[in-house]
């Protein structure tokens, strides 16, 4: 296993699409509807939405398995050392290998001197809040974020502080 992070561009948001789709296809049947997923694919994942949130800062890397792509993330700096992370999804045949380890040090070292790295989590998605809490995370409070469509995200709102 070799993994390896690359910054995405433009030229990326295609398979930014591609493994949106796949990984959220995998991983959340079990914790949202169907309709529910490909709303929120819509909304977040076209190629006009992610050349959207590209235009908007959020920087969104690429994460490699040698030279296959198994997920990415999307982080922004909200205000001078405080950041959010958007996106951090990887393929689910690719878990338990160390590669979610391995992205949030290269996650931290792309956020040098941070005071807080703040993120939002789906309750029910207990694997990533387990995970979350393994790098250091606190949960700051739960909130349904009304996301549209009839849509609610019923979410942790959690917290990161060196």
């Amino acid at each position: 296993m070799s993994i390896t992070f690359r910054s995405a561009t433009t030229g990326d948001i295609q398979l930014i699409n591609d493994l949106a789709h796949r990984i959220w296809w995998q991983h959340y049947p079990d914790i949202i509807s169907d309709d529910q997923i490909r709303y929120m694919l819509d909304k977040m994942y076209s190629p006009a939405a992610i050349l959207t949130q590209m235009e908007a800062a959020q920087h969104y890397t690429l994460i490699y398995d040698g030279v296959t792509p198994v997920g990415y993330y999307a982080i922004s700096e909200k205000s001078p050392r405080h950041f959010f992370l958007h996106k951090f999804y990887i393929d689910t045949t690719q878990h338990r290998k160390g590669i979610g380890a391995a992205a949030f040090r290269k996650i931290l070292s792309d956020c040098t001197g941070y005071e807080e790295i703040a993120l939002q989590v789906n309750r029910r998605n207990i694997k990533a809040v387990n995970f979350y809490f393994k790098q250091g995370f606190t949960i700051a409070y739960a909130k349904d974020f009304d996301f549209g469509g009839g849509y609610t995200m019923d979410d942790f709102w959690m917290i990161k502080k060196p």
